[in-house]
């Protein structure tokens, strides 16, 4: 399913996150890394637009000179 893990792996791993957080604080937790990835994405689609600009202007360059 997920990277060669199954359901009883995912609900064994789920639980143990349980036990060690608490109820109380996954939300918490989940909330903290979905924000992560999100700007983790956001840097990456910055970077990769800066590259495409910088590879479009280069292009503009070699086709004026």
């Amino acid at each position: 399913m997920f990277g060669g893990l199954g359901y009883g792996e995912i609900l064994l791993i789920f639980l143990i996150v349980l036990l060690l957080f608490g109820a109380k604080r996954i939300p918490e937790i989940a909330h903290g890394l979905g924000k992560g990835i999100r700007e983790f994405r956001k840097a990456m689609h910055e970077v990769k637009d800066e590259i495409e600009s910088a590879s479009e202007e280069g292009e503009d360059k070699k086709l004026a000179g």
